[in-house]
């Protein structure tokens, strides 16, 4: 049996449970004693030790293992959760997300087994309790069970709970008994909650067994209907069951100690079980996953429709028949609701990119030995997967950048008045056709004095620049190898943070704003289009050259006479519009065309970069229109002035121009 077609579901599903483990775990650190976050723990555990057993992994499968054991003592009262187990825990997972990446880039897990943190986790539960013998009157034969089980099955049965046990023979030709062993589990947990197995549940998956082993579950079903549901998996030859209904004296003996916190977590867990898989259910029903390149063949055939569509409306001018203008107009309409459903499809959710910060800010506080609080709030504001995809390594720099620079350490905080524990607000929402992402703190603000000396330092400041405002200052934290910090560390101090977030973004057709206040706190503010494939523009053309300027960047359009165009220093032209003076740009000089010396009248297009607004005088206006991005390739990409190209209607091509370098 071929399992490596099944490899892209489980990176998929993979990934899935190794970020509900990280979710929970960080709920968890705070209250250890949950039951029920501890049980869903478990459980991720568990299905991603039997996924990756199915799928022959087997290092991956034996951390999970381990880790389940360590959650299995907690979840059953053997063990109290404390910090120390908290940290053991977040490395399985951090080496669970490094198999996981190997898995990514090769298709295999590699040879190196991570021995020492396995070890780890089982010195956190010491030697394993002996076993005692429990008898089953119903059969008459002995039947080994640990304290706890023997325990479960007391509480169960005086709860109204039935206990079965079921023994599964595999037939004899069966491969990858592992695999079916698992499906059996995964069969018998809908039904009810498995509290023993034997040979243990390693074994099982290390196929350390014949084609025989048993199982004791607790459940609510009949043990006919547990015994349907395992036959109908294929390759299982006989299900025997019995149900246990009460047990020898040792077992009597051993109820005795127990308190009733311990015994009642197997209810709770049956509870949670119960509750869980009927929301899963209800998601399931819900949702289906789609090959993302599926997505994209699609978009990409929705705006060749949409070329064509305009190509069609323009041949609408050369003919007068109502019945082929009605037929335009209802194509336009259809196209347009497509284009909207399509992009809907795309959008996700930029919690698939927050949920991972969690638990970076946590391991951050460690390190720097600070202390704050990470709030996040808009995380299901959606924007495009294809910018989604690539938010991450600015929003990681940038959450930095405000941890080591921003927060201060607790005492100083508290010598400036300020709380112990500070605070970084993560935030998203719409503004339009823009998403935008906030990243703020409460710290110690950008100091800029020390920028301008780093500055003079590094020789990124002539002696005539001297002058420049409070934000063109702030400007600078952005160039390349620009760096506040004296000594290099493992978090900042290269000046490659900011760097990378203002390309990023600006690839991305966005936009980096700061605002800060020294000793009050910093603030970077992101904005991006919502989607990269296709946008509303206004074509404009400067020399009969056509230009197409996105509609999301324009505040609005107006007509200058030549004489109100006013000259100040350095040979700056601006105009005056409602009290608000706004430099202004010729297309014609930035593009190297001639221009028309005899005009008297300027047509202005005001964009607008977050706060700041430039006017840019064109020649005419051809109107608005949905385009298609289409890439320049790699030959043309340091082109700072265009961000893209669009066909038209005639098959002619036009630039689309990038507002944040108009903007002055």
């Amino acid at each position: 049996m071929d399992i490596s077609q099944y490899l892209g579901m489980f990176i998929e599903e993979a990934k899935d449970h190794i970020q509900s483990l990280n979710d929970n775990m960080l709920k968890l650190e705070e209250n250890p004693g949950d039951l029920q976050l501890i049980n869903e723990i478990f459980r991720s555990a568990h299905t991603l030790k039997g996924m990756a057993g199915t799928m022959g992994f087997v290092n991956m499968q034996k951390l999970t293992h381990a880790m389940e054991n360590v959650l299995a003592a907690a979840r059953d009262g053997k063990l109290r959760i404390n910090s120390n187990i908290m940290d053991v825990l977040f490395k399985t997972i951090d080496a669970l997300e490094e198999y996981l990446d190997v898995i990514v880039a090769t298709g295999t897990e590699g040879s190196e087994q991570n021995i020492s943190l396995v070890n780890s986790l089982n010195g956190i539960l010491g030697r394993p309790q002996e076993e005692v013998a429990l008898k089953d009157k119903t059969q008459g034969a002995q039947f080994e069970y640990d304290e706890f089980v023997i325990r479960a099955i007391e509480r169960a049965n005086s709860q109204g709970f039935n206990v079965y046990r079921l023994d599964v023979e595999l037939d004899p030709n069966c491969l990858l008994k592992s695999a079916r062993a698992y499906l059996v589990f995964k069969a018998v947990e809908e039904l009810g909650e498995i509290i023993h197995s034997k040979p243990s549940v390693q074994d099982i998956e290390d196929e350390k067994f014949d084609f025989e082993f048993s199982i004791t579950i607790v459940s609510k079903e009949s043990l006919e209907k547990i015994r349907d549901r395992i036959l109908s998996i294929s390759e299982i030859r006989e299900v025997k069951g019995i149900e246990i209904k009460e047990t020898s004296q040792i077992a009597v003996q051993a109820k005795q100690e127990v308190t009733e916190q311990e015994t009642g977590a197997i209810t709770e867990t049956v509870k949670v079980v119960r509750d869980q898989k009927q929301e899963a259910a209800k998601k399931t029903a819900q949702t289906v996953r789609v090959d993302i390149e599926r997505l994209d063949v699609l978009m990409n055939l929705v705006s060749e429709l949409i070329i064509i569509k305009s190509r069609i409306e323009g041949l609408t001018k050369k003919y007068s028949d109502r019945q082929f203008e009605e037929s335009i107009e209802y194509l336009e309409r259809i196209t347009t609701s497509l284009h909207d459903a399509v992009m809907k499809v795309r959008m996700v959710p930029v919690e698939r990119v927050f949920s991972r910060f969690p638990r970076m800010m946590r391991d951050l506080a460690r390190e720097l030995g600070k202390e704050f609080e990470l709030v996040m709030s808009g995380e299901d504001t959606e924007v495009d997967r294809t910018i989604v995809d690539e938010l991450g390594d600015p929003l990681i720099h940038l959450l930095r950048n405000a941890a080591d620079h921003g927060i201060e350490d607790p005492e100083e905080r508290v010598k400036n008045g300020k709380p112990r524990s500070g605070l970084i607000k993560l935030s998203a929402y719409h503004d339009g056709n823009n998403v935008v992402i906030e990243v703020e703190d409460d710290g110690k603000g950008i100091d800029i004095e020390k920028v301008r000396k780093k500055a003079i330092e590094k020789g990124l400041l002539k002696e005539d620049q001297l002058d420049l405002s409070d934000q063109e200052i702030i400007d600078l934290l952005f160039l390349p190898s620009f760096s506040t910090k004296d000594k290099v560390t493992n978090l900042s101090g290269r000046g490659v943070g900011l760097d990378v977030v203002k390309t990023k973004i600006e690839q991305l057709g966005g936009m980096v704003e700061v605002k800060s206040e020294k000793g009050r706190g910093t603030k970077f503010i992101i904005r991006l289009p919502l989607t990269l494939a296709i946008i509303q523009a206004l074509l404009v053309t400067v020399a009969d050259e056509i230009y197409a300027i996105p509609i999301a960047s324009i505040k609005e359009i107006v007509d200058v006479a030549k004489e109100d165009i006013k000259v100040v220093q350095k040979g700056k032209e601006i105009i005056l519009l409602r009290n608000q003076v706004i430099p202004i740009k010729y297309l014609h000089k930035i593009v190297g065309l001639e221009e028309n010396p005899d005009r008297k009248k300027y047509t202005v297009v005001i964009v607008k970069r977050g706060e700041k607004l430039t006017g840019i005088v064109v020649d005419k206006l051809l109107g608005q229109q949905d385009i298609v991005i289409k890439s320049l390739g790699k030959y043309l990409e340091g082109v700072r002035l265009v961000s893209g190209a669009t066909i038209l209607g005639d098959g002619s091509v036009a630039m689309i121009l990038d507002p944040n370098v108009l903007v002055v």
